[in-house]
């Protein structure tokens, strides 16, 4: 089947829903919701893939806000991942219902020609991006066997062939102490907080002796109850980043020694919960990022490489499935220059005529490169033997530690 004439059929269809798809991501940006609560885009989602004919899976993988969605039976299997938490305080900052809607544009396009094409395609979406892991939960019950490639485009303030994605893992530090009245018996007392300061310190000294390309951050969620009596308990809690997943468990014990040694110098207790999903560096493959840029030039948008003035770097869970199946995380320009994610005027774009053309624009683009991976003569064989031998340079452990990793230190 001639692709050029497959890829105007696509844009065909995702224009004819461009409405539908605009008006969509409009609602989930008016009803933001945080990890694991996102019902209302859940149902709005799967109703509209749904009332198009593909089969949904509701609640999927034993996740109450994830679904699957199907469509043919035959040929290669393309993932297209739809993302749809919001942040708390700000809402949509990070653009996740541009990601909802985008996926859904490309997936309702693609689903509309699979069985005539020979193609098959998954729309996944995918809870709790923010921090919650939904993407790693989904893989280790199993979503990406039998997928053969998966894709997702994200919101920023630059049309970008990638997003610099590094590892991270989150801990909470509980340190326990003695209570005693601060004035009457401070010496009967063992201070929580000042366990928990001793090891904000030590931290803070371990930054100037780590990899440019690491970060630690870590704020306190408890400091006691009142002045007066000696803080029994106190808590901090980190966000530990590296620059892959292998780097990222030997700064974590770094981490841990520091925090432990707070507990030590103030006679205290600490006990360190590590989240039990760690975000995984995100490695891209290069043909199906190729094939994309080649999409979104024909669209107007040309991608560039991040650097140092034009970067986004951060964590996302699809790191893991890199490292699972082969993906790209390609960014897509949804504000003007210079306007960060995760802040309030990222969250006004999200909702604007730049944020809506990104949803039909990244709808396309992702559309049309699922047709390449479909279609397009030994695409879909050199964007495999690609990804073998990524897996065979970052070795078993890593691809291990990708899914089942992330408990303990």
């Amino acid at each position: 089947m001639d692709l050029t004439a497959v890829k105007e059929r696509l844009r065909a269809a995702v224009e004819a829903r461009s409405d539908v798809l605009v008006e969509a991501s409009h609602q989930i940006h008016e009803h933001p919701e945080l990890n694991f609560e996102e019902r209302f885009a859940h149902d709005l989602l799967s109703d509209l893939l749904a009332g198009e004919g593909l089969q949904v899976e509701r609640q999927a993988h034993g996740l109450d806000t994830a679904f699957v969605a199907r469509a043919g039976h035959t040929g290669p299997t393309i993932a297209i991942l739809c993302e749809y938490d919001a942040l708390p305080g700000i809402g949509h900052a990070c653009g996740h219902n541009i990601i909802a809607t985008a996926g859904l544009g490309a997936g309702l396009a693609a689903a509309s020609i699979a069985e005539e094409v020979g193609g098959r395609v998954v729309v996944m979406g995918t809870p709790a991006e923010e921090g919650g892991g939904g993407k790693i939960l989904m893989a280790r019950r199993g979503a990406f066997d039998g997928v053969d490639a998966a894709l997702m485009v994200h919101p920023a303030g630059f049309d970008l062939a990638r997003m610099d994605v590094i590892a991270v893992q989150e801990v909470t530090a509980t340190y326990r102490g003695a209570a005693a009245h601060a004035a009457a018996f401070p010496h009967k007392g063992r201070n929580a907080l000042d366990g928990a300061v001793l090891g904000y310190l030590n931290v803070a000294a371990l930054r100037q002796h780590i990899r440019p390309t690491e970060r630690i951050h870590g704020i306190f969620t408890i400091g006691g109850d009142k002045p007066n009596i000696v803080p029994a308990r106190a808590e901090t809690h980190w966000m530990v980043r590296s620059s892959s997943i292998l780097t990222l468990g030997p700064l974590k014990e770094r981490v841990a020694a520091c925090l432990e040694a707070g507990a030590t110098a103030s006679g205290c207790d600490v006990s360190l919960q590590w989240k039990p999903v760690v975000y995984a560096d995100m490695l891209d493959n290069e043909v199906m990022v190729d094939l994309y840029k080649a999409n979104s030039e024909a669209l107007g948008r040309t991608l560039v490489e991040p650097d140092p003035k034009q970067a986004v770097v951060g964590s996302t869970d699809m790191g893991n499935i890199s490292y699972v199946v082969p993906s790209i995380h390609p960014m897509i320009q949804a504000a003007p220059p210079g306007v960060p994610i995760h802040t309030p005027e990222f969250t006004g774009h999200a909702r604007s005529e730049t944020g809506d053309r990104a949803v039909v624009d990244g709808a396309l683009a992702m559309a049309w490169t699922v047709a390449d991976l479909w279609l397009a003569d030994g695409v879909l064989d050199a964007v495999r033997a690609e990804f073998a031998a990524t897996m065979a340079a970052v070795g078993p452990d890593a691809r291990r530690s990708a899914i089942d990793g992330g408990v303990g230190a």
